[in-house]
């Protein structure tokens, strides 16, 4: 059996890391992996996530299942973070996942048991993890364009036509905020010309909320996924709370399904249990636990959104330092994109070649696609990056 096993392709982020740790250069920096860090380099607890677990372990007692589906008071405080007032409660079904990667992932399953016949429709670039599950699942899917090489911004008007093509029942998979990989994010505007799109096509979205606080504050980078939700008769949310409550290790998500028909919603919340159980039966609960008592107390609610704004302020202010070097050295505005993108992530628009060269005469690391952490850097590697770009020839 396990003789006939082919080697698989191994993934481009984690070899990166892989060689990161074997480079034993001084002042190497990582700019590689997905991961917020701190000016000193590290991903710290938060203050409210310590609080809350003191609390849990104090008044915890039992380690018993949770439901198939997870606890019903995370998953209520997360749909209000998540959704506030665009929620329909009589139309909206709920699951707990192992991280936003889990809600991705049982969000596809839900689609192709709904629809058979399903394509997927995915940006060009997006996470390359969302197509790597969807090869594995053997589920179809075609791109459409997004991110527009010359300016480093959105190309609406390709995204639009590509959308245009999409069938009914056929799924919309978007990126609530904070675009990964490229930092470039639709307007209000836009996102309200998407949900046109949506309605003349019968395309149900799958919107991936990852970065939620990361970009423009808690409440605006869900502005666009609360317009899509309110609009369409049926959608899909997939959350993640790896980043913005700083619990990468938990493994903590949220699938959010919203039927058209309120008579529909036992039956997709049904079928959302039943998809747990065939997966992973009972969904990990220590960190959906931290999330809801940090959301249902006033007072840790409060401190975790000030030190969640703290970090979303340190990377605009990386940004705009980054943005400032470049225009220093390049007597040209033509890097100011950096500070127009939001989120963790910029792509660049190098080569491979020019990442490469970055690499080996700087020791930073990048991803292939040019691809940078913005969270990985503080303030004295901004200018050692600065000089990098500039020498490499991007």
């Amino acid at each position: 059996m396990f003789a006939a096993l082919k080697p698989q392709a191994p993934d481009k982020i984690l070899a990166l890391m892989g060689e990161f740790r074997a480079d034993t250069r001084q002042g190497k920096i990582d700019l590689g992996v997905g991961v917020y860090k701190d000016p000193t380099g590290v991903t710290p607890v938060m203050r409210a996530v310590k609080a809350a677990e003191q609390r849990i372990w104090q008044t915890e007692t039992t380690k018993a299942y949770t439901a198939l589906a997870g606890e019903p008071a995370y998953l209520a405080a997360m749909g209000r973070m998540v959704l506030g007032d665009a929620q329909d409660g009589a139309r909206t079904a709920s699951l707990s996942t192992v991280g936003g990667t889990g809600a991705i992932r049982q969000a596809l399953e839900l689609a192709r048991m709904g629809n058979p016949d399903v394509t997927v429709h995915v940006s060009d670039p997006t996470w390359p993890n969302h197509l790597s599950i969807m090869q594995f699942m053997g589920v179809p899917f075609v791109q459409y364009r997004y991110f527009d090489a010359a300016t480093r911004g959105v190309d609406f008007d390709g995204m639009k036509a590509d959308l245009g093509r999409a069938k009914r029942g056929d799924l919309v998979l978007l990126h609530g905020c904070c675009h990964n990989p490229t930092g470039a994010n639709l307007t209000a505007d836009q996102w309200a010309e998407v949900a046109d799109v949506l309605d003349r096509t019968g395309a149900v979205p799958l919107i991936d909320l990852a970065y939620q606080g990361f970009g423009d504050g808690l409440e605006e980078d869900a502005a666009g996924t609360r317009l899509i939700v309110s609009r369409a008769p049926e959608a899909m949310v997939a959350a993640s709370c790896s980043k913005n409550f700083g619990i990468y290790r938990e493994r903590t998500g949220m699938l959010m399904v919203q039927v058209a028909d309120p008579a529909a919603r036992d039956v997709a919340q049904g079928t959302l249990a039943y998809l747990n159980r065939q997966t992973y039966s009972f969904p990990p609960d220590h960190g959906a636990r931290i999330v809801q008592t940090i959301l249902d107390d006033e007072g840790l609610a409060a401190d975790w959104r000030a030190e969640l704004e703290e970090v979303r302020l340190g990377m605009l202010a990386l940004r705009g330092q980054l943005a400032g070097e470049l225009r220093a050295l390049t007597g040209s505005d033509r890097f100011d994109f950096i500070a127009r993108h939001r989120g963790m992530f910029s792509r660049l628009g190098a080569s491979p070649e020019q990442v490469q060269r970055i690499k080996e005469d700087a020791a930073i690391y990048i991803v292939g696609d040019s691809r940078l952490n913005i969270a990985g850097l503080n303030r004295d590697s901004v200018p050692v990056l600065a000089r990098a770009i500039v020498d490499a020839g991007v």
